[in-house]
């Protein structure tokens, strides 16, 4: 082995004093760790003011879920939304006003006005259409002033509700057609009837706890004949299962009280149904 030559030590330890002081240098120009930085008074100021809101999961509050309107008056219409309140215009949609805005839920799945008090609206909270971004709500609500106030009347686990018919004899009976849960089983699913303007409800009509109501209508020739249509679903993350043995189309000629399943020797198909939407012609 050849001995080192002078020239490659001396290069050899002045290579190491350089770096070894340009590391002192460095670590002298680091700030220390422990120092916490100084708050900034113009962000803070500009800030507090501000509070903190839910913006998730999904862009989906303005999806229009539920709409309601007078004959004797077409300017004036109400708009629920997915998860952006109640509104309403009283100039075909020129301007409109909020009227949910001081519940504990903003989403909206039916909307019902009383055919005999144009002050009487009914609102069923929770979008009933159950997407994988959806919100939910707390029941039926009843206002009597046009949406300046609102009374809660019950069904608080109910999370959708979809329907709602007012009797156009009597302002107090009316019928709520409930959805349910859309991640699970919900026991409060169904149709339910109201004799005293919502302050008992009873329900009138279930399946079981996977099977909602998809959609409920009056004939409008024959108030005491409801048809139901009944919709087995089941949400979850990575998919979505729409009907079942559970879904079908219920008729009653009493007003509710008793429920009938109409079968394919009624006209229906054969074997298992998904959602089903109804509507009876008014002629």
């Amino acid at each position: 082995m050849k001995p080192a030559r002078p020239f490659s030590l001396l290069f050899r330890h002045c290579l190491c004093t350089v770096v070894g002081s340009s590391l002192l240098g460095l670590c002298a120009s680091l700030p220390a760790q422990d120092e916490a930085p100084k708050p900034n008074d113009k962000d803070s100021a500009l800030l507090q003011a501000l509070h903190a809101r839910s913006i998730g999961p999904a862009g989906m509050s303005g999806r229009v879920t539920a709409l309601a309107a007078r004959d004797d008056d077409p300017d004036t219409i109400l708009v629920g939304a997915a998860s952006g309140g109640l509104w309403r215009t009283e100039n075909a949609g020129m301007t409109w006003t909020r009227l949910f805005d001081e519940q504990k839920v903003a989403s909206i799945g039916a909307i019902a006005l009383d055919p005999k008090h144009p002050q009487r609206i009914w609102v069923g909270t929770g979008e009933a259409f159950p997407r994988n971004s959806v919100a939910s709500g707390n029941g039926l609500y009843r206002s009597d002033d046009a949406g300046r106030t609102w009374t809660h009347l019950g069904l608080e686990a109910s999370e959708r509700i979809g329907n709602i018919l007012v009797s156009k004899a009597d302002s107090d009976t009316a019928w709520i057609g409930v959805v349910g849960k859309a991640w699970g089983p919900g026991d409060e699913r169904g149709v339910y009837k109201t004799t005293d303007g919502g302050k008992t409800l009873r329900r009138v009509l279930y399946v079981d706890d996977r099977t909602g109501c998809a959609d409920l209508v009056q004939h409008p020739q024959d108030p005491n004949t409801l048809f139901a249509a009944m919709w087995s679903f089941r949400r979850r993350p990575y998919d979505f299962v729409s009907g079942g043995k559970g879904s079908g189309l219920w008729r009653s000629r009493d007003g509710g009280e008793t429920w009938t399943k109409l079968e394919a020797k009624d006209g229906l198909p054969k074997g298992e149904l998904g959602r089903i939407g109804i509507a009876i012609a008014r002629s």
